[in-house]
């Protein structure tokens, strides 16, 4: 049972109306409910909402629990409603509290399949561009020699005779509080209801198989990293006709030794010459979409940053392009000749500076390989 307020859960006053209660519920019920919130904690949200509504949207039972709060069915034991079969039975009011809300699904009734997930991993390049592929997934499929049904070709299934097709049964046990009705599932039909006399060869019974199944899929350019492709109706099969489930599939990319990604906009960094840097140039930058020159002014400093207009990637909903963002890293020069030296020498002299640090020519075997592709 849940410990907090319920008029807190649904977020009214104390004395708001039943059909502010309603739709109350109603904006919980759509927000929570876990055919379509997918969060971990929308399934007990949906239930903690659904609780409060079947007390407050009684009002015998809002009465009560205005009265006595949560300990109102320990310490009246319902008494003054007229006892349990007025009620519905002690049962059902545990199921309400405990677990389901009173009332049990039909298990003749069409459900929809269950999700499924994928994990895909693209490089770089996969992602900015997309791609088209088929992947393979295991999943279960409708069994084609008994149509779903589990039975045998030629045979039926029947209505279980102990639940009478409710897939329950009710257990009738005397109290000091009156007599108690608790719906159990029917072990005889596992709250299916039916009962398969003749079980079909391939499936057992069951009425799924496990298959794989090849599915094609169209990548959208631009995705990213944690985004997640929906295609309806590719999960698992229905129950009694039900619809199917769908497949999600999850992207993942793999990391890039020159590139780095923020949303739709790209960032590299750029390894010029003390020359380069001191005099200006102009120099190739390497994008995904090919090379573009850039000039760098005279006095460039190492972390000055150039922005390439539309050189990131794609929006994956079509909300235009991204940039690519080029940070310039002035190289020191290392294994210097004697004249080099004394060039430089002679330049800390007449500028007064102290000589730069030599750094490692490894940042510049990236830029190498970016070039190539």
């Amino acid at each position: 049972m849940s410990k907090r307020d319920y008029y807190e859960i649904l977020g009214v006053s104390k004395d708001a109306s039943k059909d502010e209660m309603k739709k109350a519920y109603r904006k919980l019920a759509r927000k929570y409910h876990p055919d379509v919130n997918k969060e971990d904690d929308a399934a007990d949200k949906f239930k903690e909402a659904k609780e409060a509504y079947e007390v407050l949207g009684d009002e015998q039972k809002r009465a009560q629990y205005d009265q006595f709060g949560h300990a109102g069915p320990q310490s009246q034991g319902f008494g003054g409603f007229g006892g349990a079969e007025d009620m519905g039975g002690f049962g059902d009011i545990f199921d309400m509290f405990f677990g389901g809300g009173g009332r049990r699904r039909d298990p003749n009734a069409p459900r929809q399949g269950a999700d499924l997930q994928y994990t895909m991993t693209l490089n770089f390049e996969e992602a900015i561009f997309g791609k088209e592929t088929d992947i393979e997934i295991p999943k279960e499929e409708t069994c084609e020699t008994c149509d779903g049904s589990g039975a045998k070709p030629g045979t039926q299934p029947k209505t279980c005779t102990h639940c009478n097709g409710s897939g329950q049964l009710n257990m009738e046990q005397n109290t000091p509080f009156g007599r108690v009705v608790n719906k159990r599932v029917c072990h005889h039909c596992q709250g299916s209801g039916k009962i398969i006399p003749d079980k079909c060869n391939t499936c057992g019974g069951a009425g799924k198989v496990k298959k794989r199944k090849k599915i094609h899929i169209d990548i959208p350019a631009g995705i990213d990293e944690g985004q997640q492709i929906r295609m309806p109706g590719q999960g698992e099969p229905g129950v009694n006709g039900g619809p199917a489930g769908d497949l999600y599939v999850v992207v993942q990319i793999r990391s890039h030794e020159f590139y780095q990604r923020e949303g739709d906009h790209i960032f590299c960094e750029m390894p010029v010459t003390f020359t380069q840097a001191g005099l200006g140039d102009e120099v190739e930058i390497p994008t995904v979409h090919g090379r573009v020159k850039l000039k760098i002014p005279a006095g460039t400093q190492t972390g000055k940053t150039f922005r390439l207009k539309g050189k990131g990637a794609p929006n994956v909903r079509g909300y235009g392009q991204g940039d690519q963002h080029v940070k310039i890293r002035v190289i020191t020069p290392t294994n210097l000749s004697d004249r080099q030296k004394e060039l430089l020498r002679e330049f800390n002299d007449i500028s007064g500076k102290q000589p730069a640090d030599e750094q490692e020519d490894t940042f510049f075997q990236r830029v190498k390989r970016a070039f190539k592709g």
